[in-house]
């Protein structure tokens, strides 16, 4: 399965328009955002893990990223509820489950397959610091080879870049409109390297969770496939 799988080409999706797609775990199921490749695939999604629900084990060959967006996300390091920001890097593995449900948004095989940086970041207990006018940012990670961080962009904020080698954002909360496209709650932006970002917020401002610098080379699946 592909979808906006061309990587210089600009993507969104509304995902709250989006059927659930089930996954092969019961109770488990997807709202695809971008991916190439069959089960296992490069892939941004939403997940939603129905009450009592469970993944089987498995190792991030390619690694993981996730961000809870509404419950209680678990796996047997812990519990990790919504506002978690989690990095699982290649060879690390894990049972994921979700108790009481839980909705994430999770980025597959995206990592360098050196990167073993771990960690998880509770962005609800950070303290924004302000990056420009209207703007205030909490970082999150980065490298060589992207950098992510959680924005918060106060009303009717506009917001201009060229200067990146590709950007992305799901909206948390609020909203912002671009290329005269409303983007609200759920909603995904991707912008391939180099392309304008001109994006304003909406009337109570946005929190935007944000990834760039990272479609500077080619994206490929676990395949090998581009």
């Amino acid at each position: 399965m592909d979808k906006n799988a061309n990587f210089d080409q600009r993507a969104a999706v509304h995902s709250d328009q989006e059927p659930w797609i089930a996954s092969p775990m019961k109770g488990v199921d997807r709202r695809p955002l971008d991916r190439i490749g069959a089960e296992v695939a490069r892939a941004t999604s939403i997940v939603r893990y129905e009450p009592g629900s469970a993944f089987s084990a498995h190792t991030h060959t390619g690694g993981e990223e996730f961000l809870v967006l509404e419950g209680v996300f678990q796996d047997e390091h812990g519990d990790f509820p919504a506002g978690t920001y989690v990095r699982n890097p290649p060879t690390t593995s894990h049972t994921p489950s979700a108790a009481d449900g839980a909705i994430i948004f999770v980025k597959l095989w995206q990592f360098d397959p050196e990167d073993r940086n771990q960690m998880v970041i509770d962005t609800h207990a950070q303290t924004p610091q302000p990056v420009a006018d209207g703007v205030c940012e909490i970082p999150l990670f980065k490298d060589a080879r992207e950098c992510v961080r959680i924005e918060i962009w106060d009303p009717s904020v506009t917001v201009q870049n060229a200067d990146h080698k590709g950007f992305e954002a799901l909206v948390l909360e609020g909203s912002i409109e671009e290329s005269g496209e409303v983007f609200e709650a759920n909603s995904w932006l991707r912008l391939p390297a180099g392309a304008l970002l001109s994006a304003t917020s909406g009337p109570k401002g946005a929190r935007l969770w944000i990834k760039s610098d990272h479609l500077a080379l080619p994206q490929t699946a676990p395949n090998g496939g581009v």
